[in-house]
């Protein structure tokens, strides 16, 4: 395991990863696996790297679930992540250069500090209604 992750696991699956990207060792780090369905690597590199122009080939593609990245850019937030039926499985602060990448689960936000996020997530969206499920946390 990297120093500078922590992967969230509940009942053998994996649920989701924090990565400190201000303790990412140099190079490309890739965070996810190739069977997950949203993509995410870090980049440390020196000053006057280059990286070779490229494109993506295009595949036809299936998710069956939406995956959601979320970067604290400044500030910090508390997320919070439970199974689908509400049970909690983890809880923490996440501060500035720390990044989420929740593959399951449901997850909720507070923030404590003023803040910037970016959120992405794999598409398409498809709208409130049909992309997400509301749950109540158990006790």
């Amino acid at each position: 395991m990297n120093s500078f992750l922590e992967e969230i696991n509940y009942l053998n699956k994996r649920y989701a990863i924090v990565i400190d990207t201000s303790l990412s060792p140099e190079g490309l780090s890739f965070i996810t696996e190739d069977e997950d369905y949203i993509q995410a690597g870090v980049w440390n590199y020196a000053k006057g790297t280059e990286l070779p122009a490229h494109y993506h080939n295009y595949f036809e593609r299936k998710s069956h679930r939406t995956s959601e990245t979320v970067y604290v850019v400044r500030g910090e937030i508390e997320c919070t992540i439970f199974t689908e039926e509400g049970d909690l499985i983890w809880k923490e602060t996440l501060k500035k250069g720390q990044l989420i990448i929740q593959l399951q689960g449901a997850h909720s936000y507070r923030i404590l500090e003023d803040a910037i996020v970016v959120e992405t997530k794999n598409g398409p969206y498809f709208g409130p209604e049909a992309d997400r499920t509301r749950i109540e946390p158990n006790d």
